[in-house]
């Protein structure tokens, strides 16, 4: 059995939060407004950035009403290689190597000029039942040797 997955995500355009952190004034307010947005089967926000701050992203479907401090961006869709895994317990390490392991095996390899992205996939009813939320971890890959 497999454990990633490849998703091919559009060219597209998000309502970005902007760069910050969790428990800021502006990055809560994108935060109330993303829940505030209609939960379809498959999460559309994503997020990326570490230590020194994180920007949030939200995809465009349709006819939204997006606050005016929120700025729209294009982003650049591709390929990506998919793990699932415990928000906040992942093994890094354990989990990049499955991931080099596969991409190796099936022609592909990382592509570094995209960011690596994430979002977390579990309703609030499952994460009531199970105690905590499962995340969706997308590393940008491309065909090896282009």
């Amino acid at each position: 059995m497999q454990s990633i997955r490849i998703y091919e995500m559009p060219d597209c355009q998000m309502v970005s939060s902007g760069k910050g952190m969790f428990g800021e004034e502006k990055f809560d307010r994108f935060e109330k407004w993303l829940s505030s947005q209609k939960r379809s089967l498959f999460p559309k926000d994503f997020l990326f950035g570490g230590e020194d701050g994180f920007t949030w992203l939200y995809m465009l479907e349709g006819t939204v009403n997006v606050p005016s401090e929120f700025e729209i961006v294009d982003f650049k869709g591709g390929l990506y290689a998919v793990a699932t895994d415990i928000d906040q317990k992942t093994d890094t390490e354990l989990m990049n190597a499955e991931v080099n392991k596969f991409l190796s095996e099936n022609g592909f390899e990382r592509d570094t000029l995209r960011k690596d992205l994430g979002n977390i996939i579990t309703s609030h009813a499952a994460q009531e039942i199970m105690g905590y939320e499962q995340m969706d971890y997308y590393f940008p890959i491309k065909a090896k040797n282009n």
